[in-house]
């Protein structure tokens, strides 16, 4: 199929279908571990590559070549890798740019596994992180060195929904250097609403449990960047050092997902901007986090780089971290679990779960409030949404 002539929708229905002998509408689960040859010799051609097919499920198989195809194009990558998680993804990525002595730049705020990666694990491979904000150009310049090799953030951040400019991050790196990769987590937008690569980023990481999958059913996650590096990725990240392989069965299943994932994003972003109105005007909330809200911190840059402003948001209440713990669990409809991207409204209060190993300076540190409460909004009416935090919010009022 030729990506470049069809619309979004039209690529993420259609991108990646492979003939089978059936005939079958929908991609066969090639549910194997391992394929079979005509010969010894079509078997030595195939391991050393000089003959086109399949030899073992770690390092390709045909469900997850199919979906890997779905997400390159909608990236407007030349090409996908996919892994068992979004840590998977993130790890292998990341094992793939450095070697001892490099030096990576990250944001200070990140998902808290990726954090404990960085923080701890890279670093005993005698790779350097340093965190900055990178929202400020002159903390980037001063700490990119000639050792720096990888510059990563995630766009919006987790949970405060911080954003940041991946046009200006680029083009500042690479003015430093180009070959420095500028690694971006699309997770919360998805391809649907963000496209880092179009921005001048290199690579592109997502968690596709959550929106590109959509239905809370499947760990999974992908890269997406250039093809010499998304081999390596594949060659040595995945298929030597993480063996973080996605099962065929899953790569099925997130490619049903990503079937609807325009009609869901929309509905996605639709509810969240309706609920975040509602919550800004509630007078037991201290603050809502949303980029679509003018009085977001980060309203102009969600315009300048989203096409809109995301399911996802998080609010302060005006309560101690008790008290928010107890008002979030009065509410009946939407479900308390970690997590996002799913049909249903998911909801987490970040210091009695997430980081509930946080002390409260810690809390302050990572710009945490102890009220802080995460919101994944589903695809549920609205009404009902809004009515369940009507209910739990009552004697906050």
């Amino acid at each position: 199929m030729e990506n470049k002539k069809y619309g979004f929708s039209t690529r993420q229905i259609h991108v990646g279908k492979m003939k089978n002998s059936a005939g079958a509408l929908c991609d066969p689960i090639y549910q194997t571990s391992t394929f079979i040859f005509d010969t010894v010799e079509q078997g030595g051609g195939r391991f050393a590559g000089t003959e086109p097919g399949y030899v073992y499920s770690r390092p390709a198989n045909p469900s997850t070549n199919t979906v890997e195809a779905k997400v390159a194009s909608l990236e407007n990558g030349e090409e996908a890798m996919a892994a068992a998680s979004g840590m998977g993804a993130i790890t292998a990525c990341l094992y793939c740019s450095v070697v001892a002595g490099d030096e990576i730049v990250a944001d200070e705020t990140l998902y808290g596994c990726t954090f404990a990666f960085l923080s701890k694990e890279i670093t005993q491979l005698d790779v350097k992180v340093s965190f900055v904000n990178l929202n400020d150009e002159n903390a980037l310049k001063a700490a990119l060195t000639d050792k720096t090799k990888v510059v990563y953030f995630e766009t919006p951040c987790n949970p405060t929904m911080k954003l940041i400019d991946i046009e200006k991050v680029a083009t500042a790196t690479h003015a430093f250097n180009p070959d420095i990769k500028v690694i971006v987590d699309n997770t919360f937008c998805s391809p649907y609403l963000q496209r880092p690569l179009d921005l001048g980023a290199d690579v592109v990481v997502h968690s596709a449990t959550k929106y590109i999958n959509g239905h809370g059913d499947v760990i999974a996650g992908f890269v997406v960047g250039k093809k010499e590096f998304i081999d390596k990725v594949r060659g040595i990240g995945i298929v030597h050092m993480t063996g973080a392989v996605m099962s065929p069965f899953n790569a099925f299943l997130i490619s049903r997902g990503l079937k609807t994932l325009s009609i869901r994003m929309d509905r996605h972003c639709e509810n969240a901007m309706k609920l975040a109105k509602y919550l800004e005007a509630h007078p037991a909330v201290e603050k809502v986090y949303y980029p679509g809200l003018e009085s977001f911190e980060g309203y102009e840059i969600a315009k300048k780089q989203m096409d809109n402003f995301g399911g996802m948001l998080s609010i302060e209440l005006k309560a101690d971290k008790a008290t928010t713990a107890k008002t979030i669990n009065k509410l009946k409809l939407c479900t308390i679990a970690v997590s996002l991207g799913d049909a249903e409204t998911l909801v987490e209060h970040a210091a009695s779960m997430t980081h509930s190993t946080y002390s409260a300076e810690e809390l302050a540190a990572a710009g945490i409030p102890e009220g802080l409460v995460r919101i994944s909004v589903g695809l549920e009416d609205i009404e009902d949404i809004i009515a369940d935090f009507e209910q739990a919010f009552a004697d906050l009022a």
